[in-house]
């Protein structure tokens, strides 16, 4: 049987026209860890900016000269040069500690060709290396997520701050605190100990779940899905599930739940790029050797003395993943799943669909009026159109068109925008 990365990278392979932006975003997280690693935790905005370098001599010469042969090792022979020259025209006083940071650069092989099985498995190291960096407990937790999303995945501050239902500043303030932290600890860029890293595993997965959920239902721009954001997630969960000591239950878990979101992604979007909710998605188009991958990981999942969050997504997911038909989904095992799920609500209005679509369309009404004021849902598209679809099922139109007018203002995508105009009326 196919591995799982390579059943994740079957996905979907990026358009021409996508190259550029599906690239920088996986290179940059990659490179930005594999610098940083060399250069230590203190040289983060150094491995940050070679990169940024790098990338921004790509667009510039790309377009008139050609996009190379192996684009990704362009980027790393840049990003590398660009980072040793910054390291050689340092005035600081320390200079014994640049010439160490010099030496680490340099004596690194400048890799020819990304594609090498060896660069494979040093960038994955290099890349789970800095997100363990960038969640030690050292760093305040609510930094811990925002300092991994935007260093090792890539993510910019606008991203972020939709992901986590923040504010922009309040982001900004995060990724700053989070760094000086970084840089005033010492903390290494390598694995941790067996026993410092599970107390860092549990923000370590959020970050993997939150990278997933971005490239699974984008929080802005002109698609839905983000494919290579998908594939990123699904490698990292699995390559920690496989890892001898991080591959825990809970890791076994999240890596079931997104190879079960990620065997139907290519049948969430129509040839235009258009919304497919679950009734109107080609089972048949599933990707059945995923969800098996899903199932196995879950039952080594089942180790575990207590059920986490994931285990219970988890369960969701294989609701959906084996009922053969929208109509025989088991809502009520779904609904049973959401009521042990913590009461966030953005959980609380994922189980009042289920309960809508277990109960009928009034009692999943009254259970949205137990989060309409959450201060989290107050820009979350996904409230007043899920109250629009429960009216418009009931025959309440004009109710049904303020909400969806309210969401169409909070939409972040366009594919989004036209499935909700397609609601009105």
């Amino acid at each position: 049987m196919e591995t799982p990365i390579a059943l994740a990278t079957g996905l979907g392979e990026p358009s021409s026209d996508d190259l550029m932006e599906n690239l920088f975003r996986r290179e940059a997280g990659r490179l930005v860890a594999r610098l940083a690693r060399r250069l230590g935790s203190d040289s983060l905005e150094l491995a940050e900016d070679s990169v940024q370098e790098a990338l921004t001599r790509a667009l510039a010469v790309w377009p008139f000269k050609g996009v190379p042969d192996r684009p990704a090792a362009w980027i790393w022979r840049v990003a590398h040069n660009a980072a040793i020259d910054r390291l050689r025209a340092d005035s600081r006083p320390d200079v014994h500690q640049v010439e160490i940071m010099l030496e680490n650069i340099i004596d690194g092989p400048v890799l020819e060709d990304p594609d090498l099985p060896t660069y494979a498995n040093e960038i994955a190291d290099d890349r789970l290396a800095l997100i363990f960096a960038c969640c030690h407990p050292e760093i305040a937790l609510p930094s811990r997520l925002s300092l991994t999303l935007k260093t090792a995945c890539g993510f910019g501050v606008r991203e972020i701050a939709s992901a986590l239902l923040v504010d922009e500043p309040t982001i900004a303030q995060r990724l700053l605190r989070a760094r000086r932290r970084l840089r005033d600890s010492k903390i290494d860029v390598t694995m941790p100990k067996p026993e410092e890293l599970t107390v860092r595993l549990p923000s370590v997965l959020d970050t993997v779940y939150l990278l997933f959920n971005e490239g699974y239902d984008a929080t802005e721009g002109d698609d839905l899905l983000r494919r290579d954001l998908c594939i990123e997630a699904i490698e990292l969960a699995v390559s920690l599930a496989d890892h001898p000591i991080a591959g825990l239950p809970d890791t076994q878990a999240l890596a079931a739940l997104l190879l079960f979101h990620g065997a139907r992604i290519d049948t969430r979007v129509d040839g235009q790029g258009d919304i497919l909710l679950l009734p109107d998605q080609d089972r048949s188009r599933w990707d059945r050797q995923m969800i098996s991958e899903g199932f196995r990981r879950m039952e080594k999942s089942q180790q575990a003395s207590a059920m986490s969050e994931y285990h219970l997504l988890a369960g969701i997911a294989a609701c959906h993943a084996i009922a053969p038909t929208f109509e025989e989904t088991r809502w009520g095992a779904i609904r049973g799943f959401y009521d042990q799920l913590p009461q966030t609500p953005v959980n609380m209005l994922n189980r009042a669909v289920a309960i809508a679509m277990d109960e009928g369309e009034e009692n999943g009404l009254r259970a949205i009026d137990e989060v309409r004021g959450a201060p989290e849902l107050r820009r979350y598209y996904l409230l007043p159109a899920t109250e629009g679809e429960l009216l418009r099922r009931q025959g309440r139109t004009e109710e049904a068109d303020s909400c969806f007018r309210r969401a169409i203002e909070l939409a972040g995508t366009e594919p989004v925008r036209r499935f909700l105009r397609r609601k009105l009326g």
